[in-house]
């Protein structure tokens, strides 16, 4: 392992950089780099195959040769800087963390780069999910039942948001994820006659009564306004979780899990890596 270096100013341009493609998503893009926080979400990166660029470690948290275990020697390429107590404040996002801040490049999300593990694809569309905890939520449901892909159509956001990132515990580096225009995602499902199965309040088939055995994609919207016209004219079936109570809406990541987890009954499928 490489000698690290040292920063102890809030001063330095490293320190500021981190900063800067914390709070700016436009940043984020322009640049191709992103900042994660913690152990956990780390490891789920390197697992993902994402590119470290640079590692920013407080040694009164995690000492340098415990850091060096973690590391693979393969990625002994990784920059190591030690940062002071101070310094490791400034750019921490969360209040309780592991010692660990990281520098890592962006991946592509283009619908063309999106490739199936499977022949019988199971996918999850999220459209105009606002909120980050949601679709954080989403994607730690979608890394558990182990689907094929997740596409977020019409995002409010990068899904390299540090909010995006904490809430999914890491599963944005976990999930095959793709992103595009509503148009663009319903062009991608049909062009590869993928059903469209949207949760909606109209026109709606209670969802145990569907069969999720072809391949399939399971398509929420945000809990306000529900999914868009264009998702519900083109859906092979729309499906309604039925509610006995005064509401007729849940959480959209709850909602989300209930189908999903439905469908991969169906399938008799155990989610394995």
């Amino acid at each position: 392992m490489n000698r690290y270096k040292e920063i102890s100013s809030v001063q330095n341009p490293l320190v500021k950089k981190v900063l800067v493609l914390k709070e700016k998503s436009r940043e984020r893009k322009k640049t191709g780099e992103f900042v994660l926080e913690g152990l956990r979400e780390f490891q789920l990166a390197v697992k993902g195959n994402y590119e470290i660029k640079t590692i920013f470690f407080n040694e009164a948290i995690i000492p340098i040769n415990q850091l060096e275990k973690i590391i693979d020697s393969k990625k002994s390429n990784i920059e190591l800087i030690k940062v002071s107590k101070d310094v490791y404040q400034k750019m921490a996002y969360r209040e309780t963390t592991e010692g660990i801040i990281a520098l890592v490049k962006s991946k592509s999300h283009a619908l063309s780069d999106l490739k199936f593990k499977n022949k019988n694809p199971l996918i999850l569309v999220a459209d105009t999910t606002e909120k980050p905890g949601n679709l954080g939520a989403l994607l730690r449901t979608a890394d558990a039942a182990n689907l094929d892909a997740v596409i977020i159509a019409n995002p409010k956001g990068d899904i390299y948001n540090p909010n995006i990132i904490r809430s999914s515990i890491g599963c944005v580096f976990t999930n095959n994820i793709g992103i595009g225009t509503t148009e663009e995602v319903l062009a991608f499902l049909k062009e590869r006659k993928i059903a469209i199965y949207c949760a909606a309040l109209t026109a709606s088939e209670n969802y145990t009564k569907i069969d999720y055995n072809n391949p399939s994609a399971i398509v929420v919207g945000t809990e306000a306004t529900g999914l868009p016209q264009e998702w519900l004219e083109n859906s092979t079936q729309n499906i309604i979780i039925p509610m006995e109570g005064e509401i007729d809406s849940m959480n959209v990541s709850v909602s989300a899990a209930i189908l999903i987890f439905e469908a991969k009954r169906q399938r008799g499928i155990e989610g394995s890596r």
